[in-house]
């Protein structure tokens, strides 16, 4: 690699990389999108195949989110400080990918609910640690004015692994005549099939990045944020690399933590306390605790941790990371509930079964399957738009009209009885998923320190996690309590939900796109 000199000697820019470049750096997205798209498309089938009623499934799909929250942070805090023979980030990907797929082929052969649960809750955290690090890779690799392009790229490879995975059921069951029904308890051969072949292509393309892409070395990565330092300095002004004092970890850890135990108490006193809403409380509760701890940590100076580190980091975060928070929240609260209910509430608004024994639930459940591959299959072709239009609007332009239209789109689950005309409503769906899987990050890169990239992009992550722990908690509730389990009424609320995500981009403040205006 040659690299571009400024003025100062000690620092250098980094160099543009070619479109092929990039092309490899983002393959292994590929095979860790067939592991979500498989997951995302047959999860719910699985476990109600094992017995799961239809108010239970939030909760046990509670795992990943909970999985993710853990994982994302410590491994980008480990990747930060990571350098050996495979470099920096690849590493992880590595690791990740030979335990994920593993974990994958074993999924469809649980043999009870439990096992399956627990199955989910390993196999979403070994995908976490090969997904955390590709979004700490494009800031590592990419100049600012390609950062765009790079999240792109991911997820044109996002939505062409989830094309063919989540459509494998039904690509197996009507191409290839391997039966999608089973008897009672047991999983559809076609489904089976599908998660052995998702294994094998998640550790083949991870393995395609490690090999193919070379990573800068600490001392490079020194340089490069000598360069940028600068332009970052505004986006964290204020923000100091000393810790937060003993007592303000004490203080909102004491609040944090006292709110969660009220949570709990209220809702077991209202008499509607289950898993879902025990899982929030104890959150709220287990993460002022865990405030509390690291006051103890830095009043004793043991600050050299990466639990001190990564609850700093959350506090000190930019601000254009905050006020991307609220979106990703909103946001990933639709699509968490789109993922956990939209089988559900096809079989039963569209197909008018709620047997998962019965063809016309296979039946649902497969064309749900084939519902996701079109908007992922719309996501990928619309990925290399979305730069376009950036170029000649603005990055928030682009998403907030892209999750209008997505959350129209979901709402219209609710108007629709043909199962084909759902296929226009995934177009519009493909659209926001595009934009959510790369307009906030574009956006974040260019606010975050390159010393922190990977922890940053690791907490990020928690406003990704939290709506999803949310929805689960609440929205099992909301489906059993006010709709009589008709889950198309989830879909709706997702619908709304991602309205409300766009009217926040309004307020983001894109670092990258202020500076090109001065």
């Amino acid at each position: 690699m040659t690299f571009v000199y400024n003025n100062d000697s000690q620092v250098m820019n980094k160099n543009r990389l070619s479109f092929w470049q990039i092309w490899n750096m983002s393959f292994g997205f590929l095979g860790i999108q067939f592991g979500f798209a498989l997951q995302n498309a047959n999860v719910s089938r699985i476990f109600e195949t094992l017995g799961a009623n239809i108010d239970e499934i939030p909760i046990l799909w509670i795992a990943a989110p909970v999985t993710g929250l853990i994982i994302q942070p410590i491994i980008g805090h480990m990747s930060d400080r990571t350098w050996n023979r495979l470099g920096r980030r690849r590493p992880y990907f590595l690791v990740g990918a030979i335990l994920a797929s593993l974990a994958i082929i074993i999924m469809p052969n649980s043999p009870a609910l439990w096992v399956a649960a627990g199955m989910l809750w390993i196999m979403d955290a070994s995908i976490n640690v090969s997904m955390e690090p590709f979004r700490a890779f494009v800031g590592d690799m990419l100049p600012s004015e390609q950062r765009t392009t790079g999240f792109s790229m991911q997820s044109f490879f996002i939505g062409t692994g989830a094309i063919i995975a989540s459509a494998l059921p039904y690509m197996m069951t009507n191409w290839l005549g391997i039966s999608n029904v089973a008897a009672e308890g047991t999983i559809p051969d076609s489904v089976k099939y599908s998660f052995y072949i998702g294994g094998l292509v998640f550790f083949l393309a991870v393995l395609w990045t490690v090999l193919t892409t070379k990573e800068y070395s600490p001392e490079e990565l020194e340089k490069f944020s000598k360069a940028e330092i600068k332009d970052t300095a505004k986006a964290h002004t204020g923000q100091q690399e000393e810790l937060l004092s003993h007592g303000k970890f004490i203080n909102n850890g004491i609040v944090w933590a006292i709110s969660g135990a009220v949570l709990f108490i209220l809702f077991y006193v209202l008499n509607f306390l289950d898993y879902g809403l025990g899982v929030f409380s104890g959150g709220i509760f287990l993460f002022g605790a865990l405030q509390l701890f690291v006051g103890l940590l830095t009043k004793q100076k043991k600050t050299e941790g990466g639990l001190v580190v990564v609850i700093n980091d959350l506090y000190k975060m930019p601000n254009t990371m905050k006020q991307l928070a609220l979106v990703q929240f909103f946001s990933w609260f639709a699509l968490f509930a789109m993922w956990i209910y939209t089988t559900p509430a096809v079989t039963r608004h569209i197909y008018l079964t709620t047997d998962p024994t019965s063809p016309e639930f296979n039946k649902g459940a497969d064309w749900v399957g084939v519902l996701m591959a079109v908007y992922n299959g719309f996501a990928a072709v619309t990925a290399f738009l979305l730069p376009v239009l950036a170029r000649y609007t603005s990055r928030k332009t682009v998403h907030s009209i892209s999750l209008i239209i997505g959350g129209l789109s979901l709402a219209s689950f609710y108007i629709i009885k043909d199962p084909n005309l759902l296929i226009i409503s995934e177009l519009g769906i493909g659209l926001a998923w595009a934009s959510i899987l790369a307009m906030p990050y574009a956006i974040l890169a260019g606010s975050l320190p390159s010393n922190k990239m990977g922890v940053y992009m690791g907490i990020f992550n928690f406003f990704i996690v939290i709506p999803q722990i949310t929805a689960a908690a609440v929205l099992g509730l909301i489906v059993k309590n006010v709709f009589d389990n008709n889950a198309i009424y989830a879909l709706l609320i997702g619908g709304i939900s991602m309205f409300i995500a766009a009217l926040l981009v309004i307020f983001v403040n894109d670092v990258d796109e202020t500076k090109s205006v001065k």
